[in-house]
């Protein structure tokens, strides 16, 4: 089922890769409009505000800035490329995608980071790194595709150098502790978010944290950013139905279009309340 799922994977970014980088740019993730979502802010802008948000959050700074740096999941190299030249950091990125790497290293070349940075097609459950060889592991909306979140996050820690940081950013869904368990309506929405976008499960950021906790990490810090990030939604429907995007639509093939007919399965699952944007920070012993 993993092999499958991860073939599903890299065939969907394969596909749909060249169109989303001309409408959103070279970061493939949420936007911050702000702690209530209200700031008006460009999408490409509250990108990198995000970036530099959660850095903040994660109290990453100057004086303790990472110089090995791994992007676990990375697309078209956004964040690798953005953080290995902000701290002038070696970098390496991860995707299952041939065409993203492709991308993202003619990226690093157009940028004139090639030699800090290197990107890789390789298995985030079973990463091709020694032990101890980061100190920080960078995780932007790419432990939803995961499908052991306890193995994607102990490999994690094993990559991490001893006093490391890993930074995830992730898709949950709501909190059951309190509300109760998901309704059958919700399971139902969930089930077709993960068919759209090739996810396996997602889980609430309670669990996240517990099995982080689990496994041995420290300081850990978690928060929700749903609503800080949600209003990214709307503008991503507005920004992919003009003529450019149309027209990639139709080049990239039925699964992209498919996704795209599908973005207000996420619109509305923030809307409800069911999906909810979960960051945790921890450090390794």
């Amino acid at each position: 089922m993993s092999e499958q799922l991860y073939q599903q994977i890299g065939e969907f970014y394969d596909a749909s890769s060249e169109l989303w980088e001309k409408i959103w740019g070279e970061h493939m993730h949420h936007g911050y409009y702000g702690r209530g979502g209200t700031y008006k802010v460009e999408r490409r802008q509250a990108q990198i505000d995000l970036i530099e948000e959660l850095l903040f959050w994660a109290e990453v700074t100057s004086q303790n800035a990472p110089q090995n740096i791994l992007d676990v999941g990375c697309g078209i190299g956004g964040s690798t490329l953005y953080l290995a030249n902000k701290y002038a950091a070696k970098a390496t990125g991860i995707t299952l995608s041939p065409v993203q790497r492709s991308r993202a290293q003619a990226r690093a070349i157009t940028a004139g980071l090639e030699k800090q940075v290197e990107f890789q097609v390789a298995n985030a459950l079973a990463m091709p790194f020694a032990d101890n060889s980061f100190d920080l592991v960078w995780s932007l909306e790419s432990g939803e595709h995961m499908p052991d979140k306890a193995q994607f996050l102990q490999e994690c820690y094993r990559v991490l150098q001893p006093g490391g940081k890993l930074i995830l950013a992730t898709w949950c869904h709501r909190e059951t502790s309190v509300a109760g368990e998901l309704t059958p309506d919700e399971v139902k929405h969930l089930k077709e978010i993960y068919r759209v976008y090739c996810l396996p499960y997602v889980i609430s950021l309670s669990e996240y944290k517990a099995i982080a906790q689990s496994i041995g990490f420290e300081n850990l810090k978690s928060d929700d950013w749903s609503m800080r990030v949600a209003p990214f939604w709307d503008t991503v429907i507005d920004s992919a139905f003009n003529l450019e995007a149309i027209t990639g639509l139709v080049k990239a093939g039925w699964q992209t279009i498919q996704s795209a007919l599908s973005l207000s399965l996420m619109s509305r699952g923030y809307s409800r309340g069911l999906i909810r944007y979960g960051l945790i920070v921890g450090t390794k012993k």
